[in-house]
């Protein structure tokens, strides 16, 4: 799909991996809707990129459907949805003062992640469905983020493996259902990138961080994520594929 004046929705587009993501469709022409959770995030992107902003949690329906609406009012037909919105978190599952992980954590992160990117997943389908078909029939592309941590989860991600491990699991039966109406689904699963979350740590942890990835031996970076995920809409045999994206590291037990 070209990317040229398309519509295209970016979750979690106010920071970090989704925000490098807005960037690099709105260069290569895209009409871009930043949509986070963040309002006032979401607006700086969209100010820098000349799109707009959405403020939505994306586990409450009305408010991504709210969202999903104007995009299509201000851009045009959906075709591109870039899932990069979730959360971290890590939490033994026996503390030490022997209690057990209580469910609610394990619930909030599962709900985020695997929940909430499905519900923006089954709205903006809907929406791509209904629109006219393009090159080859092709009616939208959607990638999700899944992350390394779905194989090599580490001590204390049980909940936060689990979510990525769902959308990993999620992404073939996604492509053979959408197939019907000409849409795509690919999901991406970095490694280690340079987040703000990582920016936050001391630079001897990112070092420490950074050589333990094979090669290149540095932590990745935004743009690197954002033009894999660009490539996936303009590469059409792409499709129900699941891509790490993380210089061949394999995560140790903690």
């Amino acid at each position: 799909m070209d990317l040229q004046g398309r519509c295209a929705v970016v979750t979690g587009g106010g920071s970090g991996l989704g925000a490098a993501t807005a960037r690099a469709l709105a260069a290569a022409g895209a009409r871009v809707t930043v949509l986070d959770r963040d309002a006032a995030a979401a607006d700086t992107v969209a100010r820098e990129i000349g799109g707009r902003a959405a403020a939505a949690d994306i586990t409450d329906e009305a408010q991504v459907e709210l969202a999903l609406t104007q995009a299509q009012d201000d851009h045009g037909p959906l075709r591109i949805l870039m899932n990069v919105a979730g959360i971290g978190g890590a939490r033994r599952v026996i503390g030490k003062d022997g209690c057990a992980m209580p469910l609610a954590d394990f619930r909030r992160i599962v709900d985020v992640n695997l929940v909430g990117t499905f519900n923006v997943v089954r709205l903006a389908a809907a929406h791509m469905a209904r629109q006219e078909p393009l090159d080859d029939g092709e009616r939208g592309v959607i990638v999700c983020t899944a992350s390394v941590a779905a194989w090599d989860g580490q001590v204390g991600q049980e909940a936060y493996a689990a979510s990525k491990g769902g959308l990993v699991s999620l992404t073939l039966p996604l492509a053979r259902d959408l197939a019907l109406h000409g849409i795509r689904v690919v999901t991406l699963a970095p490694g280690l990138f340079l987040t703000p979350l990582l920016h936050q740590l001391p630079q001897e942890v990112q070092d420490s961080l950074a050589a333990s990835i094979p090669f290149p031996k540095r932590l990745g970076h935004p743009d690197e994520f954002a033009a894999l995920a660009s490539h996936v809409v303009v590469n059409r045999a792409l499709n129900g594929e699941v891509i790490r994206l993380d210089g061949a590291l394999r995560l140790p037990p903690r």
